[in-house]
């Protein structure tokens, strides 16, 4: 195996953690304003993730990092053909992390109002945006021979992608809801579990229609050939599965299997990908992989050395935010947020 798929790799790991974990992150706050009947309940959700949320999103940094760093080409024309999306995106992030800062500064109903706002819409607008973004990447884009998006805005917002965004919205919100009855006990507990039965139908509906429909008008599961394999057949059976514990009450299988799901589709969508990192609409010749869009040899072994240096403190650090804040949080509960 060469580096250039090891990194491959090693960026596809990255988005696994980063939607698993982000992806209970944005579910929760796009829930606040319909399950926090009061501020105290609003409070307790906005605890619920306040430890974790900013450590959740270095996975995203690190993959933006590894992709400028092994894969320049890729990251140019990404984030250049992206731009106006992924500066929404940024947006949303930035007034999500001040909303998260600054609710608590005042008591006033106002203040806090406005602070819960954001943290919904900081929320809602990157989990629609990523599954855009995915979509997009599945069916192709126009990409010319130097390596440059030729498209415009609206070429993003095409069916499959708007419906891939529309996939992202809900099943994050259910493992958000599913996280949120593992984290709150008491009323606000239980209606984060009812909100997980009532959404957990969406999120199969819209998730199989979005892959039905990826048969058609994409060429991964003909890449995936006629048996797909345990990979994408388990993210379904999942999907599934994780309905059945959500009505029996057992949250935290329920909450494995959301998260598994979600790690699964994820790697089967770089599956489909590869060696490819882009899809060229323009023509196969046309799409970036590996090899095309990949910084030298040289940078590519100085990479790996420093990755395998600093890769154990980050879950170390990831380990130990969730080992210290693992306490349930109740009605009674200090709250910093």
């Amino acid at each position: 195996m060469d580096l250039n798929t090891v990194w491959f790799l090693l960026i596809a790991v990255l988005f696994v953690g980063f939607f698993f974990l982000e992806g209970f992150d944005y579910g929760v706050g796009i829930l606040l304003p319909f399950l926090g009947r009061d501020d105290q309940q609003r409070r307790m959700m906005v605890n619920a993730i306040g430890p974790f949320w900013d450590a959740n999103e270095v996975w995203l940094i690190t993959a933006g990092g590894a992709m400028f760093a092994a894969f320049p080409n890729w990251y140019a024309t990404m984030f250049s053909g992206f731009y106006l999306p992924l500066v929404l995106m940024l947006v949303a992030l930035i007034a999500r992390g001040a909303a998260f800062e600054f609710r608590s500064k005042h008591e006033t109903g106002r203040w806090r109002g406005v602070w819960d706002g954001l943290i919904f819409v900081g929320s809602l607008v990157p989990a629609v945006l990523w599954g855009v973004a995915l979509g997009n990447l599945l069916l192709g884009v126009p990409i010319d021979s130097s390596m440059t998006y030729v498209g415009g805005f609206f070429n993003l917002l095409n069916p499959y992608a708007l419906a891939w965004g529309l996939t992202t919205l809900i099943v994050f919100t259910l493992h958000g809801a599913i996280f949120l009855s593992l984290r709150v006990e008491g009323e606000l507990g239980e209606l984060a579990r009812q909100a997980a039965q009532r959404i957990w139908p969406f999120a199969v509906v819209i998730g199989f229609f979005s892959v039905g429909v990826g048969y058609f008008v994409t060429d991964m599961f003909a890449r995936l050939g006629v048996d797909p394999g345990v990979i994408p057949l388990g993210a379904g059976a999942a999907m599934l599965v994780s309905g059945w514990f959500i009505r029996q009450k057992q949250m935290g299988w329920a909450f494995g299997m959301t998260g598994l799901s979600i790690a699964l589709s994820t790697i089967t969508m770089f599956i489909g990908l590869y060696p490819r990192v882009m899809v060229s609409s323009l023509g196969s010749s046309l799409s970036l992989t590996i090899y095309n869009a990949a910084s030298s040899p040289y940078t590519l072994r100085v990479m790996s050395i420093v990755a395998i240096s600093l890769l154990p403190f980050v879950l170390f650090y990831q380990g130990w935010s969730y080992w210290t804040f693992r306490k349930r949080i109740s009605g009674d509960s200090e709250l910093e947020y």
